[in-house]
């Protein structure tokens, strides 16, 4: 097993649409093991799949899975961090992302879906979000037990290789890291910051 503890639970969060798949899909070049149930299909919004464990959506009533987790790899969003039960070794890789590419990406893949998008409310959401990324990094450092490092998405596109350092770092060493800069598809870029601010 390619530094995972196996006694560990690494989870990768974020804001929804902050790059926690294309971290999950770096990992898991990594070698890394991912768990995931594969439900959640490969679309336009993932075209190289979402990594996901459905039972993690009801994470607040339901904790059972959890152990199962240990030594692989979990995508947890930001919202759901805060009922992960205590008990457990978390190693957490939190994603970063500028917020206008956030809102703008969420935006979009709300609208190929049919739904109600209104860019009018993304300074609202803006807001929203800044509040509960502080809130929860504030938690994240109460918390005994966790390990976090915090990517930058925006970084690992312009240049992958650094921040694949660093994360090799925070797993011991050992991964490979040219690998990992490889599974960065910076093509999938689609909504920059300059355009997202448009």
């Amino acid at each position: 097993m390619a530094n995972a503890d196996r006694d560990t639970i690494t989870v990768v969060s974020g804001l929804p649409r902050s790059g926690t798949s294309m971290m999950m899909r770096v990992l898991a070049s990594a070698g890394l093991p991912i768990f995931t149930d594969g439900v959640r299909a490969a679309d336009e919004d993932n075209p190289r799949g979402y990594f996901e464990f459905e039972r993690v959506r009801k994470l607040e009533t339901d904790k059972t899975w959890v152990p199962q987790a240990r030594g692989t790899v979990v995508k947890v969003i930001s919202q759901l961090l805060r009922h992960l039960p205590a008990g457990e070794r978390y190693r957490v890789v939190f994603m970063r992302r500028a917020m206008a590419e956030v809102l703008a990406s969420q935006r979009e893949m709300l609208i190929r879906r049919g739904q109600p998008a209104d860019p009018a409310t993304d300074a609202r959401m803006a807001e929203v979000f800044a509040r509960h990324l502080q809130r929860t990094e504030e938690w994240l450092r109460a918390q005994p037990g966790f390990e976090v490092l915090y990517v930058d998405y925006n970084a690992v596109m312009r240049d992958p290789a650094p921040e694949m350092r660093r994360v090799n770092r925070f797993f011991g060493g050992g991964l490979d890291e040219g690998r990992m800069v490889a599974a960065v598809d910076q093509s999938l870029h689609r909504r920059r910051s300059s355009d997202a601010a448009r």
